[in-house]
């Protein structure tokens, strides 16, 4: 316990003499008052003003003197309202109507009760006959009904029992078992907010506190306690009508009762009845959220007092001996060593010097004088009954039992109380649970998963105050030293989780399905890399059912999940139905109809001018959420699902290990794109319209399983960049300084830990790891360059579906197709932020980018934009200020990509829009123009070929023309390259037919 502020020293006699001068005429008043009621008493206001005023040394001498007139009043008060009734003029009238005796009124009692109040807040009481006939009083005060007396009356015993508790402290005697008090750090801070700013304390003859557990007090703890649940439950019970203050008042008192008596042998017999009574308040608030029941404050004090007892009372310390039932013979004979070794000395000393000396009758006094075992045992067993009552034996079989009831009031209460509205409620069950883990982590094992569970859901918390006590929660239970949680248990917790997750995404609300998300998130953050990847790694068939689970959660089943509003809207505009003004005002519709632009054919990209990484907008930050996911609505959920596959990526290559490998569990993703790959060869083996194929069954969800395992791909490759675990961070706000309160916090407490303490998560480059990261990310771009895939057709338009004699493809089919190529641009993105110039070296960016410059003239807005954001990330990670600079560096491989497919420029027309969407779009046509004449001459040499090919080859050269004309003039760049245009422009006129 904190230092108390107290004053010490004795009282001069000047002193005592001029606070009893002051005292005498209000004492005098209440004794003549009490023979001689009336209806108030204005010198009761004024004695209550100079007892809180008064110094505490002088009124300590004169505690007796001012303390009998005052219960002698509050005994009058309490005995004309027993089975009295008010009549209107606050007098008690008797309940018969012959006999009307004014006895004391309600402002009366309420100024007597304040008055005591301040007497008991500064000066302690002296001896046990004073506490048990103060508690006498204020017993049979606290029995009237609410009907018998006001608020401010049972207020003001609850106050008064409050304030003569809380001056209750230990003595000096070293061996008496007021030392044995136990208190937790939220009662610390209960007991200093109470207790006043300065008291007078004089050690009394006997130890209060020791009174207060013993077996004679044992009968009063027990009926304040009831009687202070039993004022909580009848306020509760009369709804808005209840008071919250005197409901609150109760709480905190009786946690200041259970502080003071704070011994499990006190307390373990109240038990069953506390919790029972502490859950039923808490499952109130289920269904209140106002009132006496569902105040925020209230609600805090029942948990804090739920929690508080169940600590001392069940805390492993304290049950030692029962919980190791082997060695309870070796702890009772270590308890009792002296007893025990003066026995044996004596009987030592019995012993017969000689073999002639000795008998069997000697033998046999000496074996009676050492108890055996089951003596031992029994006797202490039956001395343990005579000393005390209203005790319990605290066995195996009781803590058994009791913890799986304890373990069903907590299961029901303390999860929902993790979605509370108010703050504070949430912040206490933060502190109760880590109170209850760090305490009673063996006696409430079965209770250990679902408070950990319920310290994951805080700990990404909104509410800032909320998630750092969490937080720091988890980083002081995860700590190396503490080993909180095995292997075993953390395997049943994620489980557990991870079962969850894909019910409440798709059939739940969002806000659970978040919660869930979190938790998880939080549970593999603070258990660390080894764990996770022991865990989930294990063996294949474990590590493909987690996946598979995953796959559910990001799959496009979500599509159908979220609210009805969030569906609709989701929806094209019906005909007929108006934008709202403020639709409008915000320019919901797009800038492509604003501009009136129709020609698919144009890259409507290529309008946007050159950038430098320097200010790159949110909107090419990689990865982002997919665009199946979001009729689920929240950007919050998909995060917290991301950076679960972020950790577990990172989990295989954290730390040295090298027994675990990337490949394997990537390979498994990998399976279905390489899947599809192989059912569109055989299309084109068998010669199928793509209608027709599609049309078979299962391909369109092969489509959509390789666009979700490609989706967890990037974001699994993502997780080892250096800052994927920072902005993991940011939902885990305080990572940083709850390591080092864990490390003060273990340095306190003497636990061993490491000099530097650091955060486990983080991708080491240990030896051939930077290797084995790039033959994964070579491995996986393989199947996303593969030619099968960008051959899916995205509309109807497309050259794909020129030959195809079927028509009207669904709608669907493109949808997946347009998804899927959207994927997969965006990892080409990803892989480059993580490799970074690796990705030149390793010549991942060689075979990707004409790919990117590819897709910036596609007719689809989505893969329009995710080529656009791949390029500003691949220039930006490779050291490149502007896309144009990116594209000049690597002008030969993509000049070579522009031969190759002017080879088949008859397959290929898009070529010249891609040539004109580059240089526009970039605005590097200064130094890419002179490249071009190359292709330009491999043109005209097909010119002798085949006249229908050269009047194809002259179009394709005058539309290069003529896109370069329009681009390069809107972008202000054709006076810098009028003289390359004008070569090209001598070089088509060159062509023969």
């Amino acid at each position: 316990m904190g230092e108390l502020e107290v004053q010490c020293g004795d009282a001069s006699a000047e002193l005592r003499e001029r606070v009893f001068s002051r005292l005498r005429p209000y004492c005098l008043e209440l004794l003549d008052f009490t023979r001689n009621p009336r209806k108030n008493a204005s010198f009761l206001t004024e004695m209550a003003d100079f007892l809180r005023r008064a110094p505490p040394a002088g009124l300590q001498p004169l505690l007796e003197y001012t303390l009998f007139p005052l219960l002698l009043l509050l005994d009058a008060a309490v005995h004309c309202r027993s089975g009295k009734k008010a009549d209107s003029s606050g007098c008690c009238v008797s309940s018969d109507s012959s006999l009307n005796v004014h006895i004391v009124s309600d402002s009366v009692a309420e100024d007597t009760l304040r008055c005591l109040e301040e007497l008991l807040r500064k000066c302690p009481l002296g001896s046990v006959n004073q506490m048990s006939m103060v508690m006498k009083k204020l017993t049979s005060a606290a029995l009237l009904s609410a009907s018998e007396v006001s608020e401010e009356f049972r207020v003001g015993i609850i106050r008064c029992l409050k304030a003569m508790l809380l001056m209750l402290q230990p003595c000096s005697v070293e061996s008496c078992s007021c030392k044995e008090l136990f208190l937790l750090p939220t009662m610390i801070s209960t007991l200093q907010d109470c207790l006043p700013s300065a008291f007078w304390y004089e050690e009394p003859k006997e130890c209060l506190l020791a009174f207060l557990r013993s077996k004679d007090a044992s009968i009063a703890v027990g009926h304040w306690l009831s009687l202070l649940l039993q004022v909580g439950e009848v306020e509760a019970a009369r709804g808005q009508r209840g008071s919250v203050n005197l409901r609150k008042e109760a709480f905190l008192t009786l946690r200041v009762l259970v502080a003071k008596v704070g011994t499990a042998d006190a307390l373990a017999f109240f038990l069953p009845g506390i919790t029972s009574r502490f859950s039923k308040a808490l499952l109130v608030t289920k269904n209140m959220i106002s009132g006496a029941a569902g105040n925020a404050g209230t609600v805090e004090h029942a948990i804090f007092g739920l929690s508080e007892f169940l600590i001392i009372v069940l805390r492993d310390e304290a049950n030692h001996s029962a919980l190791q039932t082997s060695t309870n013979v070796i702890k009772s004979i270590y308890s009792d060593k002296n007893t025990l070794t003066q026995t044996v000395l004596d009987a030592l000393r019995r012993l017969p010097t000689s073999h002639h000396d000795c008998s069997e009758n000697s033998i046999c006094q000496s074996a009676e004088l050492i108890p055996s075992k089951d003596d031992k045992k029994e006797k202490l067993h039956d001395n343990y009954f005579e000393r005390k009552s209203l005790y319990v034996q605290r066995t195996k079989e009781w803590i058994d039992q009791t913890s799986a009831n304890v373990n069903k009031l907590l299961s029901a209460t303390f999860p929902h109380l993790c979605i509370h509205p108010s703050e504070k409620v949430r912040t206490a069950v933060v502190d109760g649970s880590i109170g209850l883990l760090s305490n009673c982590s063996c006696t409430l094992e079965k209770s250990k998963l679902m408070l950990l569970e319920c310290l994951c859901a805080l700990a990404v918390d909104d509410s800032d105050v909320v998630s750092t006590a969490a937080q720091n929660s988890l980083n002081f239970l995860f700590m190396p030293s503490r080993n909180v949680l095995r292997e075993t248990e953390f395997s049943e917790l994620f489980t557990r989780f991870v079962e969850r997750l894909p019910k409440v995404i798709i059939g739940g609300e969002e806000a659970v399905a978040i919660s869930y998300a979190r938790r998880l998130l939080a549970l593999m953050y603070y258990a660390g890399p080894k764990l996770v990847a022991d865990h989930n790694f294990c063996s294949p068939m474990k590590a493909a059912s987690f996946l598979d689970v995953l796959m559910l959660a990001f799959g496009h089943s979500s599509q159908f999940a979220g609210s009805i509003d969030k569906l609709i809207s989701s929806k094209p505009l019906p005909i007929g139905y108006l934008l709202s003004v403020a639709e409008l005002k915000a320019g919901s519709l797009s800038r492509d109809a604003d501009l009136g632009i129709n020609d698919a054919s144009l890259p409507l990209i290529s309008e946007m001018s050159s950038r430098t990484t320097e200010n790159i907008p949110h909107d090419y930050h990689l990865p982002r959420m997919p665009p199946w996911f979001v009729n689920v609505g929240s950007q919050k959920l998909y995060v917290a699902l991301a950076g679960i596959l972020r950790l577990l990526g990172l989990s295989i290559l954290s730390g040295d290990r090298v027994d675990l490998s990337l490949l394997p569990f990537i390979d498994n993703l990998l399976e279905r794109p390489r899947k599809l790959i192989s059912d569109i060869r055989l299309k084109g083996q068998n010669k199928q319209s793509w209608q027709y194929w599609y049309s078979q069954g299962g391909l369109g969800q092969l489509m959509r399983q390789t666009s979700v395992a490609i989706c967890m791909i990037n974001e699994i490759i993502y997780g080892l960049a250096d800052h994927s675990v920072s902005s993991c961070m940011k939902v885990f706000r305080n990572a940083e300084r709850e390591a080092k309160v864990a490390q003060a916090m273990a340095c306190c407490n003497d636990l061993p830990t490491c000099s530097k303490y650091r955060l486990p998560w983080k991708f080491h480059e240990v030896k051939d790891a930077k290797e084995h990261l790039i033959h994964c990310v070579g491995s996986i771009l393989h199947e996303y360059t593969s030619a099968e895939l960008w051959d899916l057709p995205v509309d109807q338009n497309s050259h794909q579906l020129e030959h195809d004699p079927e028509e009207n493809m669904s709608l669907h089919f493109f949808r997946d197709s347009r998804i899927l190529h959207q994927v997969m641009i965006e990892g080409i993105g990803v892989f480059s932020t993580v490799l970074g110039n690796n990705f030149i070296q390793s010549g991942f960016m060689h075979s990707t980018l004409y790919l990117l410059l590819q897709n910036l003239i596609c007719s689809v807005d989505l893969i329009r934009t995710a080529a656009d954001a791949a390029l500003h990330i691949v220039s930006t990670s490779t050291g490149h200020s502007t896309v144009g600079h990116l594209v000049v560096a690597n002008a030969d491989y993509i000049i070579d990509s522009l031969c190759q497919e002017l080879r088949h420029l008859d397959l290929n027309s898009h070529v010249p829009d891609v040539l004109a969407a580059m240089l526009s779009y970039i605005g590097a046509a200064k130094e890419i123009l002179p490249l071009l004449e190359e292709p330009v001459l491999y043109i005209s040499r097909f010119s002798f070929v085949n006249n229908q090919l050269a009047s194809f080859c002259l179009r394709s050269a005058a539309s290069i023309l003529v896109f370069l004309i329009m681009k390069l003039s809107r972008c202000g760049l054709f006076h810098q390259s009028w003289r390359s245009l004008a070569d090209i422009s001598v070089l088509i006129s060159q062509f023969h037919f």
